[in-house]
């Protein structure tokens, strides 16, 4: 089961060291900056396929994404 609050704190952490506003973030995602805001708080979650997008972009699995795992790298 996702994890909201590591999801959240997750995407936030990977889009911050990457350098990225949550504006740059949505352009690549097709999202609003609000939108990726609502996604880091909390208040939305992003749907399925915007979350596999998510973790193409950021390198990372699924799983690490949705908390359910703490490796990082895509099997």
């Amino acid at each position: 089961m996702l994890k909201r609050e590591v999801f959240c704190q997750r995407l936030k952490e990977l889009r911050t060291t990457n350098n990225l506003a949550q504006e740059q973030l949505g352009e690549k995602l097709g999202a609003a900056k609000q939108t990726v805001g609502h996604w880091e708080t909390g208040y939305r979650l992003p749907p399925f396929d915007v979350a596999v997008d998510i973790a193409e972009y950021f390198h990372v699995s699924l799983d690490y994404l949705a908390g359910l795992s703490d490796r990082r790298e895509r099997r």
